[in-house]
């Protein structure tokens, strides 16, 4: 197991050297800088091409792009993320602001979708070709089918309608700071994110629990003479879920970064938001700091649901 870790923790660097010089050609490809960008949102007219080479000098984005290249390689390897062309702030302290609001809407997205898509998915197995399974199964095909945004603007039509709370966008409030305004700001956002990443986890646990549920030593412990639930939960259900925790995995991973329509109908400060926004003014360090991060989030969570497979059946063995 050690040895597996240790080549696991050498291929996520390798992917996170990708991943960062990947996302450098790419915003050198986008037309224009911060600076072009900035000159033009202010509708200054015909601008000084000196103007934007001293700008540019300031940046440090005259200079060649190998060179540029090589020393965003390595700050990042000493985990210096540069400092923000907008804010003049460094890029940890700019994702330091941005992670409580991802993490909170994410930890609501995911425990809303986990609590809905796991009893879901067990009940539809177990109540196979039974009006049950048909109205479970369409709830989550309805679930696939529509876009986050077009449920969470039909939650706040309902909301505003029939005027059931108050939506502020504009406190901004921590749930510890404030439980009952940051759950009234959440909740649309929350369900409608939750209720789309419940319908693959649904149907794959309905899937695995059909196929586990025909296994000969499932058929045994019934002739033995246990009681249903035992034999769903503790024979059945624990095997099914092996494949599942893979798809549970992948969003926990993106939790971080994922929720960019969210963030921006919802005004929540988060790293989606802050992402998006530094794509639009060219924020070179900003935009290569926050891929980085959620990558190197998303490529550790990859690997405790590994390290997880091993615990849950005794018979992987990482070599």
């Amino acid at each position: 197991m050690y040895e597996y870790v240790v080549r696991r923790v050498l291929l996520n660097i390798f992917v996170l050297w990708i991943v960062a010089t990947m996302v450098f050609l790419a915003l050198r490809v986008l037309p224009g800088n911060y600076a072009v960008q900035q000159f033009a949102g202010a509708n200054l007219g015909s601008i000084d091409p000196e103007t934007i080479q001293i700008a540019e000098k300031e940046l440090g984005l005259d200079k060649p792009l190998l060179q540029q290249y090589g020393e965003f390689i390595g700050n990042a390897a000493r985990l210096d993320l540069g400092e923000s062309f907008r804010s003049k702030r460094s890029v940890w302290s700019e994702i330091g602001d941005a992670l409580p609001y991802s993490i909170e809407l994410g930890v609501l997205i995911v425990l809303v979708g986990f609590s809905v898509a796991l009893p879901v998915g067990l009940i539809s197995a177990v109540k196979q070709d039974r009006w049950p399974d048909y109205v479970l199964r369409g709830v989550a095909i309805g679930a696939l089918a529509s876009p986050v945004f077009w449920t969470a603007s039909i939650a706040v039509i309902i909301v505003l309608k029939f005027k059931l709370f108050n939506i502020d966008v504009i406190g901004q409030p921590h749930i510890w700071e404030d439980p009952t305004g940051a759950l009234k700001w959440y909740v649309i956002p929350m369900f409608a994110g939750g209720l789309a990443s419940t319908a693959n986890t649904m149907r794959l646990l309905r899937s695995q629990m059909l196929e586990v549920l025909r296994e000969d030593y499932v058929r045994t412990a019934r002739a033995k003479g246990l009681r249903e639930r035992p034999v769903i939960m503790g024979h059945a259900l624990r095997n099914a879920m092996l494949p599942v925790l893979t798809v549970m995995g992948l969003t926990v991973a993106t939790i971080v970064g994922s929720q960019i329509v969210l963030e921006q109908m919802f005004n929540i400060p988060g790293v989606g938001r802050l992402l998006f926004q530094s794509i639009f003014l060219r924020d070179y360090p900003l935009t290569q700091g926050l891929v980085l991060v959620t990558t190197f989030v998303i490529v550790t969570t990859n690997l405790v649901v590994d390290i997880l497979y091993a615990v849950l059946d005794p018979r992987v063995r990482y070599i």
